[in-house]
């Protein structure tokens, strides 16, 4: 069977009709045109691609559902993150869908998800905007064998029509967008919203459900290799800085954001970057900052001067969420492992934005304790990553990635642990938030501070430093790291008040313990007992 006739009977299977036209697997260039001709967006001074997503410039999670349907049903954590929609009503969704899409054109991307051969899921991303379609083409894997792409079946596919409105009294979503994942049909449906984000994130949504059934760790996290081949693994929410702090000269970049660790080692899932770029420094962030003046580039809500088409990464006019998406590329990212793939991780720093201004800038974990801030994934939602946020707020996203975990975390935490134990990894909390006092008070921690610190721990030096124990949180905290002021690495020494340190040390160890009471049960006495003393 020809190509073509493939790509139009699965169509009809989705349920396609009387479209107009299907662009496939355009290039790059070809759709920039495409973008152009449709008034999608403009190219900015040196040849990114800008664009504006209206209302919804981040992720909606409370527009999220997972279809409740027999494959899957037992399998997922329902609750407050994962919320059940009733198949019937997502048919009915669908059909309106398929219904809004005749006499319009069609714009398909084949590609990958996961750079491991083993376990990778083969994608067709549908959408009814060209820069969507670059985008996806952007930060998921392609595929340039020609015989390979013509024969793709796909495994999963995204259906993104952002000027499809739902009704909410009528198909029962919160509002008029929606993120539907059905697991039975292997369909995501996104409508409503322009914000690319939900493209990638429902895939790793996906890929969060079926990996673990494998036996392979699905993780919210940067990598990248040292030039002796050892892998650093960085988790964290987005804004806490894993795209920042992977993006490193002296290593090659794995990946920004998602990622699998198997019994071969760290693959990514993706094939791009999504780095944030608000008051982005070409001196502290050289390599991200080269990517918003390439073509190729997608730059979601960045401010420009339609006269001299030269941006601002400082205008947060739009929003604090500004986006660019480029590819890992050898012009992209110089220092790529373009492979996507590493072997098992020796260190693994796990980022938390500490918005309270109490945990230290750096610490050295037990396996326990690594298991114990795994679960608990203790950050602060930084603004404009999700709608309403507007300043950093104290935030639990179990497994540094609530959002997009389908399974019950001790899914997750268990497969963490083995890998652990099994390979010896070295684990540390690392803060990059906030120092001298909480949000408003104190200041955000010193870049140059951190990639110091991590270094050293990257390079051993700090294996044999001596460590003080925090009094409250019992992780081991280093006296001296080089490149670091002494009185930085203790946080306490920051703080002018320090009676208001040792309260402000209390009220967040106190909320830590009330956010683990849920998992308590089934959770081994050493990893309980490894959390903050109150």
């Amino acid at each position: 069977m020809d190509a073509d006739k493939k790509v139009r009977e699965h169509l009809a299977q989705l349920g396609f009709r009387n479209y107009t036209n299907v662009f496939r697997n355009l290039t790059t260039p070809a759709l920039y045109e495409e973008a152009i001709r449709r008034r999608e967006g403009s190219i900015s001074h040196r040849g990114p691609f800008v664009v504006r997503t209206g209302q919804y410039t981040g992720r909606s999670p409370n527009d999220k559902f997972i279809v409740r349907e027999p494959s899957s049903e037992g399998k997922i954590w329902w609750g407050e993150v994962n919320r059940p929609f009733e198949e019937e009503r997502f048919r009915h969704l669908l059909l309106r869908l398929e219904a809004y899409w005749q006499g319009k054109d069609i714009f398909i991307q084949d590609c990958y998800a996961g750079a491991d051969p083993k376990y990778r899921l083969r994608l067709r991303v549908i959408t009814e905007d060209a820069w969507h379609s670059m985008f996806a083409r952007t930060m998921f894997i392609r595929i340039f064998d020609q015989n390979e792409i013509e024969a793709i079946d796909p495994d999963f596919t995204v259906i993104n029509a952002p000027r499809f409105t739902a009704d909410p009294e009528l198909d029962g979503t919160n509002s008029e967008a929606f993120i539907m994942v059905h697991f039975g049909r292997k369909l995501v449906i996104i409508g409503g919203t322009s914000y690319a984000g939900e493209i990638k994130k429902s895939i790793f949504s996906a890929l969060n459900f079926l990996l673990p059934q494998r036996n392979v760790m699905s993780m919210h996290c940067s990598a990248n290799i040292g030039p002796k081949g050892d892998v650093a693994v960085f988790f964290g929410l987005s804004g806490t800085g894993k795209t920042t702090l992977s993006a490193d000269p002296t290593r090659r970049l794995i990946g920004d954001d998602e990622h699998g660790w198997s019994d071969d080692g760290v693959f990514n899932f993706e094939g791009g970057c999504y780095a944030k770029v608000i008051r982005l420094s070409r001196e502290a962030e050289p390599e991200i900052y080269a990517n918003t003046e390439k073509f190729g580039t997608v730059l979601e809500n960045v401010a420009m001067d339609y006269e001299s088409r030269r941006i601002d990464l400082n205008d947060d006019t739009l929003t604090e969420n500004t986006r660019a998406a480029y590819p890992i590329t050898d012009i992209h990212v110089p220092n790529a492992e373009l492979s996507g793939r590493g072997g098992h991780p020796k260190n693994i720093f796990m980022l938390t934005a500490d918005a309270f201004g109490v945990l230290p800038p750096i610490s050295r974990l037990t396996p326990e304790q690594a298991m114990y801030h795994f679960i608990s994934g203790y950050t602060a939602k930084v603004a404009g990553t999700e709608r309403g946020v507007t300043e950093p707020k104290a935030t639990f996203s179990t497994c540094f990635g609530a959002p997009f975990m389908a399974l019950h975390p001790s899914v997750y935490a268990e497969l963490l642990g083995k890998k652990i134990a099994q390979h010896k990894v070295n684990c540390w909390l690392v803060n990059t938030g906030w120092t001298g006092g909480p949000y408003g008070v104190g200041s955000r921690m010193k870049i140059q501070h951190t990639r110091a610190m991590l270094g050293a721990a990257l390079e051993g030096k700090l294996d044999g430093a001596l460590m003080d124990t925090h009094p409250v949180f019992r992780m081991l905290v280093p006296k001296a790291a080089p490149g670091v002021p002494p009185e930085v690495l203790d946080p306490r020494e920051t703080w002018k008040d320090k009676a208001a340190y040792d309260a402000k040390a209390r009220e967040l160890a106190q909320r830590f313990r009330d956010n683990f009471k849920k998992f308590e049960q089934g959770t081994s006495e050493p990893i309980r007992a490894a959390g903050p003393a109150v």
